[in-house]
């Protein structure tokens, strides 16, 4: 029987806002492969990263790809504008397609729940932090959380990862 006080074994089990302030229920995307990523407009990586992901999302949107970008201000001050400037920027210049969500912490006390799951399912090379901009989560069909990335992994080096829970040869 499930109780409050146990801890959530899925992405699924959780809800986030989007851009524009609605709840999304990340069960919809039950079935999907997921990279989630904490994205700044403003970064050294930036432009490397939100190219990748945008090849990527092209690639393999119809095959059961989503990626999830949360944008967060915590590492340098580099996304420091509101949601409508953050999805505008990433929308005009690298013509993303993929959900961008509402600013998040992915750190500290005020992490948002769902970074606080991806770290303790995944905790990293030095911890549980996250370093810095472009961290990756890579979770399964089932929302289980199977890799985690550093913010200078290329994008398109977790293709073979990506291709491996896509069942794609």
């Amino acid at each position: 029987m499930a109780t409050s006080s146990q801890k959530p074994q899925s992405v699924h089990e959780f809800t986030v806002k989007d851009a524009k302030g609605n709840d999304v229920d990340l069960s919809i995307y039950k079935g999907k492969v997921l990279l989630i990523v904490n994205v700044a407009s403003q970064c050294g990586l930036t432009n490397s990263n939100y190219k990748e992901l945008s090849q990527l999302y092209e690639k393999y949107k119809d095959q059961g790809l989503e990626i999830l970008a949360f944008p967060c201000n915590q590492f340098g001050g580099q996304e420091p504008g509101n949601n409508e400037q953050i999805v505008e920027f990433a929308c005009t210049r690298f013509k993303a397609e993929f959900p961008i969500f509402d600013k998040v912490d992915v750190n500290g006390e005020n992490a948002a729940p769902i970074y606080k799951f991806l770290k303790s399912s995944k905790g990293g090379f030095f911890g549980d932090g996250i370093k810095w901009n472009f961290s990756k989560f890579l979770a399964d069909q089932d929302g289980n959380v199977i890799g985690r990335y550093a913010p200078t992994t290329s994008p398109l080096s977790i293709e073979k990862d990506i291709k491996k829970l896509l069942k794609i040869t």
